[in-house]
């Protein structure tokens, strides 16, 4: 396998909110977001793997700010840590007004995806080196994400589970 850094696997993209991608209200519909940032992390992947991708699981996604008809979205994605066959990525989504240059933070995801093979099974990936003080923190907390899918997903026990046995030790469940 050969080593990727995280940076190669930084996809940034924009898009013009028009009239077909809002509400009644006038902003950005939620579902319309939704499918970009799993575009844009399914490419942050692909940089990752060279291979196909499918999507297994998106962490809680709140809208924070509403975003309207005519801003610029802009999504920023990256591979935050690799196992065996699946992969973390973190999508960031921000927008701007043109009119004023305001730019928002409107929300941030985590997405998981498995690398596949042409029949669908899943196969190895490579390993992703973080560099920067972020990357490494990101990469550090993605098995705590990673065993938290797990659990909530019923593909985990909870007696098998690292963080609850560490936190119990701790004193501290959640």
């Amino acid at each position: 396998m050969n080593p990727v850094s995280v940076a190669d696997t930084y996809t940034k993209k924009t898009e013009l909110v028009l009239p077909n991608d809002t509400n009644n209200l006038g902003n950005l519909m939620g579902g319309i977001l939704l499918k970009w940032m799993d575009v844009n992390a399914a490419i942050s992947a692909m940089r990752a793997t060279r291979r196909t991708v499918v999507t297994v699981s998106v962490d809680f996604v709140e809208f924070r700010h509403s975003i309207p008809q005519g801003s610029v979205v802009i999504l920023e994605s990256k591979v935050t840590r690799t196992f065996n066959s699946s992969m973390e990525v973190k999508v960031d989504v921000s927008y701007e007004i043109l009119q004023t240059g305001e730019f928002h933070h409107s929300n941030s995801a985590f997405y998981s995806f498995v690398a596949v093979d042409q029949s669908g099974r899943s196969i190895p990936v490579n390993p992703v080196i973080p560099e920067t003080h972020e990357e490494k923190e990101l990469y550090e907390s993605a098995l705590e994400r990673r065993e938290m899918r797990l659990l909530l997903s019923g593909r985990m026990k909870l007696e098998d589970s690292q963080i609850v046995k560490k936190r119990l030790n701790e004193n501290r469940l959640f």
